[in-house]
């Protein structure tokens, strides 16, 4: 790492959760600054760091993860993004379907649930990609 990181993260600390600084800003981890706008490039390494937690968890849900192939697995992704992993797996019949490689099933049970009425338009998209 470069000595400018390391100065800052021992100078800064680091803190998990938003907090207001002496100047009044709501900043996160090693002080960003939450009231700036998110470039795109932060934003994108926020997800990338986000599709990984979200891929490890579904390896821990279902051991061959990584046979569904890539449009199964990317739906997949994106629920688990959306809904983190306690609401993941709330889905139990889902999750029960797809270890049992029953995909028709599978969509069928996310296309029943509150979640497909409450992101949109991309729910059918999903849904579509497990089958």
């Amino acid at each position: 790492m470069s000595m400018a990181f390391e100065m800052l993260r021992r100078h800064e600390g680091f803190r998990s959760l938003p907090y207001t600084c002496t100047a009044g800003k709501m900043t996160v981890g090693y002080g960003h600054n939450l009231n700036e706008p998110m470039s795109d490039e932060l934003g994108a390494m926020i997800l990338q760091y986000d599709i990984k937690v979200a891929t490890r968890e579904l390896i821990r849900i279902f051991q061959d993860f990584s046979l569904f192939g890539e449009r199964r697995a990317s739906a997949l992704i994106d629920i688990m993004v959306n809904l983190g992993a306690t609401r993941f797996r709330t889905f139990k019949k889902m999750i029960a379907a797809i270890k049992k490689k029953d995909w028709i099933s599978a969509a069928q049970e996310a296309k029943d649930s509150k979640w497909y009425e409450q992101v949109g338009s991309r729910s059918s998209e999903i849904v579509n990609m497990l089958t």
